[in-house]
């Protein structure tokens, strides 16, 4: 007999003795104006993520995982007061349901994600996808060389990593199934190269977030500073090193170990999850061709980077860069997806692969395919605002602050705060803005601009980590959307291999900051192939105990 899911059990405990601790404490009615939650700015404001991640971690279901952990954050601020805990959870303008569902941004997210989940139904609807997988079968002969390929079309597409996850998921995915890639293994791929390559990248969404994070007022160039930190973004850089790695001498580990094992044997998911229901299996035109998955693909790249600079003002007389770095990159991607959509209408219509019939049958079908990374979005958002009512920027905000006196070990101290931040409310940009800031304060005109520079770099590089290993970021959530992978699956595969690139990068920042204090200049040409030296020699002490055993 098949034993039940302890996720309700575990809840249902959590939430009521959460509920009834604060409930006696805190009796009676709410006076807004002066209300100020028990756990303000303290540890317990992380309370909440920790609850769906852990819930998440140990049940293998995301969706009510996230759900108690929005009701432990929503009871949490209303010191049990359930009146005031439904409304904070659904209308707190701040970090309701409702209003993070009414943010401009979100929408804009969201309509995307519906977008491309058309254009993946209208490519397999034409027969493009199956085209190109059978080409690619032809010309990609071996299993290292499918996920190669996969990782170069990942540090191409590098304008935006929702973009770079569903775009690389559906071109890839046909190819890798061809050459028994595991679906957990695909989605590591995916989201290996969708943050870490966008934040090494100077024309690209995160580069104009990580701009605009630094204070107004400021003497530090934004941009140039971005520039300066790209050397000593180590887990940027062991993460690509790692990639490469691991399929070269095809080294697995940990639990992705199993899954590319069953791949092998033929069973790409390993568990009985099937997020995508059938897909994957539908039958498909024998009309498509090879461009016809091409062609979109590329105008999609190529409006979709047109949008993004047209909202940053490139049209009205900024240069390219400038245009990049205030562009809006929800609104720039909605609008070159829209566009891309109507061209591939237009374009399928022309070569005769597709009726209008088909194309209105495909708009539902694209819908449904993006409902469960729509769900986990919204939560997850959800999820980020409880934990922001709670105060837990002001808490980290402090926690640094009091580790100013160790200045030589700060980027390492940094990069693990920034790490923690991210994987706990599951976004990078937040704790971008957040954390930068603060090392501006701490690293001023009279301290050397090299450790600003680092401790910038370890703070970005901890915040790609933080959103890499964590179940309620949105990056991970389209990683898992773009492979068709259950989304549980993907993160317990990915974890071990971006906590080994975590504790190398500490080891780097450690290195780097004691050079940057006793030198202040050139510190990249020893720390960084260092960094890379001992990524290797890690991994190959990994791979001789998987050998050994």
């Amino acid at each position: 007999m098949r034993k039940k899911n302890p996720l309700f059990l575990v809840g249902t405990l959590v939430i009521l003795a959460v509920l009834c601790v604060f409930t006696l404490n805190n009796p009676g009615s709410v006076d807004l104006e002066t209300y100020s939650p028990a756990l303000y700015s303290t540890p317990g404001a992380l309370l909440p993520p920790v609850i769906a991640i852990v819930l998440a971690l140990i049940t293998k279901e995301v969706y009510s995982s996230l759900f108690v952990g929005i009701v432990s954050g929503a009871l949490l601020y209303a010191n049990g007061n359930l009146e005031l805990m439904l409304n904070t959870m659904l209308y707190h303008e701040e970090g309701g349901m409702v209003y993070k569902l009414a943010s401009s941004w979100n929408v804009g997210i969201l309509i995307f994600l519906v977008i491309l989940g058309i254009m993946v139904a209208l490519m397999n609807q034409v027969g493009g996808s199956a085209a190109f997988g059978q080409w690619a079968s032809e010309h990609i002969k071996s299993r290292v060389g499918a996920q190669l390929a996969t990782m170069a079309l990942g540090v191409l597409i590098f304008v935006d990593d929702y973009f770079n996850c569903l775009t690389v998921g559906s071109v890839m995915r046909p190819v890798t199934d061809r050459h028994k890639i595991s679906r957990a293994k695909l989605a590591y791929l995916i989201d290996a190269t969708a943050a870490p390559v966008c934040i090494i990248a100077p024309v690209s969404s995160w580069a104009a977030a990580v701009t605009s994070s630094v204070p107004e007022g400021s003497d530090i160039n934004g941009f140039a500073m971005f520039l300066n930190t790209i050397p000593y973004n180590f887990y940027a850089l062991t993460t690509l090193m790692m990639i490469i790695y691991i399929t070269v001498t095809k080294l697995d580990y940990g639990p992705m170990k199993l899954h590319e094992s069953n791949a092998l044997k033929g069973d790409l998911f390993t568990t009985a999850a099937r997020p995508y229901g059938n897909a994957d299996d539908e039958p498909v035109s024998p009309r498509g061709a090879v461009i016809d998955l091409v062609f979109p693909v590329v105008v999609l790249i190529l409006c979709c980077i047109i949008g993004m600079v047209y909202t940053g003002g490139f049209f009205e007389g900024k240069n390219f860069v400038e245009a990049f770095a205030d562009a809006d990159a929800s609104m720039g991607l909605v609008l070159g997806s829209m566009v891309t959509l109507i061209i591939t209408f237009c374009f399928y219509m022309t070569r005769g692969v597709m009726t209008f019939k088909e194309f209105t049958d495909c708009i539902p079908e694209g819908f449904k395919a993006m409902v469960a990374p729509i769900l986990i979005l919204t939560m997850a958002w959800t999820l980020s605002g409880m934990t922001g009512l709670l105060g837990a920027k002001y808490y980290v905000h402090d926690l640094v602050e009091t580790m100013t006196g160790v200045k030589m070990f700060l980027p390492a101290i940094i990069f693990v705060v920034a790490l923690f931040l991210a994987f706990s409310t599951g976004t990078s940009w937040g704790t971008f803005a957040i954390l930068i800031p603060i090392v501006c304060d701490v690293f001023g005109s009279a301290d050397s601009y090299q450790m600003l520079v680092i401790s910038i770099a370890s703070c970005l590089a901890g915040a790609v980590c933080g959103d890499h290993c964590s179940p309620i970021s949105d990056t991970t959530i389209m990683a898992s959307a773009g492979a068709h992978s259950d989304h549980v699956n993907h993160v317990s595969t990915q974890l071990p291999y971006a906590l080994t690139a975590a504790g190398v990068s500490v080891v780097g920042y450690i290195l780097a900051g004691v050079l940057g204090m006793a030198f202040g200049s050139a510190v990249a040409l020893i720390s960084t192939p260092a960094t890379l030296a001992l990524m290797f020699v890690v991994l190959t002490m990994i791979r001789s105990m998987n050998h050994n055993e």
